[in-house]
């Protein structure tokens, strides 16, 4: 077997041979031998079945076991002549040839290998973070807000018209077209005001009312609504207000911090401003992140670092791209593309910059994670994706399934990862506002 090797560079390598016939038959030989030892064939005992009724009985078989084994042999010659390690490979190797004539097989291997990435100083490039100021306005604020939504509602007595926040009792009937529809009355039914919750303008309405007061109002029933006998059409409802009722005013004092920290025994206010602090902190954090410095960050890495690039994982990247367009386009564009295929090729190319600049991040983040020591297992990954689920009200199994069946699971794990270290390279950068 001739074998000739070009390292193209850090991340692309190629492995032409020509395999020759004694080699495919010499293979053919070990592996009819071996067989011939294991193999059960009926009229003979095991282990006592000749070569020849092995050949005869896998015959096909076999020639493709010994091809396969000259493949495997060529990769290892290559890997071990070009001082490739095999850990060091991307995917599986692609066989961009494979000619048989009467010699043998031509054979052309494709491989694709994890770039040589040197990070130098990149903890230089990452900038200063300053931690928000959390003004004390903004934590009375939230703890009001806390204990506002735990504070029961209760009737109020004072004649006073309704506001946003309340919650009025009332009797409704609602009518189209001057007929009482089905599901449109309610008796003694409270509304909190604000909420949304009814048709649009319907709460608009009931602001200003009073207790006893009845009123039409006027709405217009949204085009996309549920019921389609109801969709976009005027509706009138008589509205009579039984009570109003209005959140109870809760003490802001030791007694609400022990009832909103249980798990601490000598909770009082200071501490729960503190922990209410830390949590708007986070939250400011968490956005700052999100928003600006993270994808700042990956974009000056991106920007700092030249890599070499596996060829066919950008063309991976860029075929991607294009069915994603494709599912966007309407039928006329689509019928277009299907009749012309250098307009395809046209569109595939507009694909190739952001193609490189995602495989790159990709490479980025994996030598970044390394240094770092920062990785996200596979139960980590799936916990992750159930409680996502979960929190949509999916069922977590059938998502993880889909995600696997589709090929996104490393996609999913690679975000995590990208997530985590950038984060930890940042947390290192902050400062005290």
């Amino acid at each position: 077997m001739q074998i000739t090797t070009n390292k193209i560079d850090s991340a692309n390598a190629k492995i032409n041979a020509a395999i020759t016939r004694n080699t495919i038959d010499a293979n053919i030989e070990k592996i009819a031998n071996q067989l011939s030892k294991e193999a059960k064939i009926a009229g003979f005992r095991k282990g006592k079945v000749p070569v020849s009724a092995v050949k005869k009985q896998y015959g096909d078989r076999l020639v493709q076991d010994a091809e396969a084994q000259a493949l495997r042999d060529l990769l290892d010659e290559g890997l071990k002549a070009m001082e490739i390690a095999a850990s060091a490979l991307i995917g599986e190797p692609q066989i961009t040839k494979f000619d048989k004539n009467d010699n043998g097989i031509d054979v052309e291997v494709t491989l694709a290998i994890r770039p040589a990435i040197e990070l130098g100083d990149y903890a230089a490039m990452v900038p200063e973070v300053a931690k928000p100021a959390i003004s004390d306005e903004a934590v009375m604020q939230r703890i009001e807000e806390l204990a506002g939504a735990q504070a029961p509602f209760v009737d109020v007595e004072e004649d006073r018209a309704l506001i946003s926040g309340d919650a009025a009792v009332i009797d409704f009937e609602g009518f189209v077209d001057g007929e009482a529809f089905e599901g449109g009355k309610a008796e003694g039914f409270s509304l909190r005001l604000g909420s949304g919750q009814f048709i649009p303008g319907f709460e608009d309405q009931v602001i200003g009312m009073k207790k006893g007061e009845e009123k039409t109002i006027d709405v217009t029933f949204p085009e996309n609504y549920g019921g389609s006998k109801l969709a976009g059409k005027p509706a009138q409802f008589k509205v009579k207000v039984n009570a109003i009722q209005a959140k109870e005013a809760v003490s802001i004092d030791d007694e609400l911090a022990k009832k909103m920290l249980p798990g601490f025994e000598d909770a009082n206010l200071e501490m729960l401003k503190e922990k209410v602090k830390e949590q708007l902190e986070s939250e400011e954090m968490s956005k700052i992140y999100n928003d600006e410095l993270k994808p700042k960050l990956m974009e000056t890495f991106v920007n700092a670092f030249t890599i070499d690039l596996p060829e066919f994982i950008v063309e991976q990247e860029m075929d991607m791209a294009l069915n994603k367009k494709a599912r966007e386009m309407a039928e006329a564009e689509l019928e277009e593309l299907r009749n012309d295929a250098e307009k395809v090729k046209a569109l595939r190319e507009t694909f190739r910059d952001d193609a490189c600049r995602a495989v790159k991040a990709t490479f980025i983040v994996d030598a970044l994670a390394r240094a770092e020591n920062v990785a996200v297992s596979e139960q980590e990954l799936m916990q992750t994706i159930y409680f996502e689920a979960m929190q949509m009200g999916q069922d977590p199994s059938a998502i993880y399934k889909h995600y696997q069946e589709s090929g996104y699971l490393p996609a999913i794990q690679m975000a995590m990862i990208e997530d985590r270290v950038l984060s930890k390279l940042l947390n290192d950068k902050i400062k005290e506002a």
